[in-house]
């Protein structure tokens, strides 16, 4: 009954596919970093998209940008075991998905020192300026991030 497990045609297709979804990782996920505006973890620049469109193109666009987001954070899950950029692919894929706590979540994986020295050195690469992590509620290691933070007796 399970003898399609077995086959070597099914082998090949899935040593395919994640060379596929490899190389394809490379590719994309430094593409996307890359055109990040720097304060696009910064929560006092607020994320408006697709606003001034038709409330029905913008829940279509929601779908697929939500259905896009699962996608790569599955994928990120299982390159944690296989070969490509794990963190990085989560990362992608959360900030795709519209979830409540979605912001402070981006904010805590992007300020782990690894992760944001590894994107903003990318986009030093590229000429792109670094990314702004503006802290919420000290979630965020000050001396890890980009931008300017308020002084904490003003009441900022």
């Amino acid at each position: 009954m399970f003898d399609w497990l077995y086959s070597s045609s099914l082998a090949w297709l899935l040593f395919v596919l994640s060379v596929a979804t490899f190389i394809g990782s490379l590719i994309a996920i430094p593409w996307i970093l890359v055109r990040l505006p720097p304060h696009y973890f910064d929560e006092r620049h607020p994320r408006l998209w697709l606003n001034d469109q038709h409330p029905l193109l913008r829940g279509l666009g929601f779908g697929i940008k939500n259905l896009l987001g699962a996608l790569f954070v599955l994928a990120g899950i299982a390159m944690l075991v296989l070969p490509g950029q794990g963190l990085l692919t989560m990362l992608l894929g959360v900030s795709f998905l519209d979830f409540p706590g979605k912001r402070d979540l981006e904010r805590k994986i992007i300020s782990l020192p690894m992760v944001l020295q590894a994107i903003n050195g990318l986009r030093e690469r590229f000429g792109e300026s670094s990314l702004i992590v503006y802290p919420h509620c000290d979630l965020v290691d000050t001396t890890t991030v980009g931008g300017n933070l308020p002084d904490k007796g003003r009441g900022s």
